[in-house]
């Protein structure tokens, strides 16, 4: 399991109520990203998030561009996507994608961009992180969480 030696996540243990946090999801994969969202939320309310905002663009490839635009106006964005590999190249290009323009926007604004985006060889592998019940993960309440913490980190 991906998830052997992660550090412990509880965001009851911050105090993010000064916080604007923009949370950026993907639409392809439902209900693995119905399980992000949720898990994202519960983490965001359990920190006590002062102001959340969020947006749903088309798919993982689209993450970078919306994390980028409202960087600016926040204090930490998380970013959630699936990406289910499939019998073309096209999962290495929009995982590559995905990863490096978030990373870049990150750099780029000095705005913690929390990484919740599954890039999973079948569809099995994601619920398995979709904080779902039965997940062995909970990949969306661990981005935001890191969000947050860096965030409070850098003294937003």
């Amino acid at each position: 399991m991906s998830g052997h030696g992660a550090p412990t996540t509880d965001a009851t243990t911050l105090d993010a109520s000064t916080l604007r946090v923009a949370v950026v999801a993907a639409s392809w994969h439902t209900t693995i990203m119905d399980g992000l969202l949720d898990g994202a939320r519960r983490a965001l309310a359990d920190a006590r998030a002062g102001h959340v905002v969020q947006v749903r663009v088309p798919g993982s490839f689209e993450l970078p561009v919306a994390a980028s635009r409202l960087a600016g106006d926040v204090d930490a964005v998380v970013a959630l996507g699936v990406v289910v590999r499939g019998g073309t190249p096209h999962f290495d290009y929009v995982c590559h994608a995905a990863t490096s323009g978030l990373t870049e926007v990150s750099v780029r604004t000095g705005t913690p961009v929390g990484f919740g985006l599954l890039t999973c060889d079948t569809e099995e592998q994601g619920l398995d992180r979709a904080g779902l019940e039965g997940s062995h993960e909970d990949k969306g309440y661990e981005a935001a969480h890191a969000a947050l913490s860096t965030a409070l980190t850098l003294g937003y």
